[in-house]
């Protein structure tokens, strides 16, 4: 993985790439894709280690600065978020603008989101060529769940395990007061 000194020689700037060790590199990465994939709660989570449930859509930009150390050097990352609606689009070509690296945002649950990433690759090589890109499928937890849910219900409902069968039908046996067992009406039919 290239450290922050290879990212900022790479990303030919025009800036001074001759940092000396302990100065502050400053570095800005860019955070692209459609409108409401999640780009800002990715963010959002990585900044601050939370996750506000609700949140109105970026308008045009938001900016974060974040300070860190990579292999021991002081660090002050600017992340721009920018919005993905199309109607912002002209305004892009400043957001890619002395960009260090990207990362490209799409919705795991929303098919179209994915398909559009070659739009904006496209339109990200267009602008910074050689800068580092990085592909986040977001919202890939929803999914996750649900299917983990779906996939239980089915199990429980159709279980070919004999552990599970046996056990279903010790719990639809009614224990009376004398400690006699007596079937359930469903166990009956069988």
């Amino acid at each position: 993985m290239a450290n922050v000194e290879d990212v900022e020689s790479k990303s030919g700037s025009g800036e001074n790439d001759e940092k000396q060790l302990g100065e502050e590199i400053k570095v800005k990465i860019i955070c692209i894709g459609d409108s409401a994939v999640g780009k800002s709660k990715l963010m959002e989570r990585f900044l601050i280690d939370g996750y506000k449930p609700q949140q109105s859509s970026t308008y045009a930009l938001t900016t974060f600065n974040h300070k860190m150390k990579v292999n021991g050097q002081k660090v002050s990352v600017d992340f721009w978020d920018t919005a993905g609606q199309e109607r912002f689009s002209t305004l892009h070509r400043s957001y890619y603008h002395q960009a260090h690296a990207c990362i490209m945002v799409f919705d795991a649950t929303r098919k179209i989101t994915y398909k559009n990433l070659s739009k904006w690759l496209n339109e990200l090589q267009e602008h910074r060529p050689n800068i580092p890109c990085l592909c986040a499928a977001n919202k890939i937890d929803v999914k996750l769940f649900t299917d983990a849910i779906e996939a239980a219900v089915g199990y429980k409902l159709n279980t070919t395990d004999f552990l599970d069968k046996v056990m279903r039908e010790l719990e639809s046996f009614d224990v009376e007061d004398e400690g006699n067992l007596s079937l359930t009406d469903e166990q009956k039919k069988i």
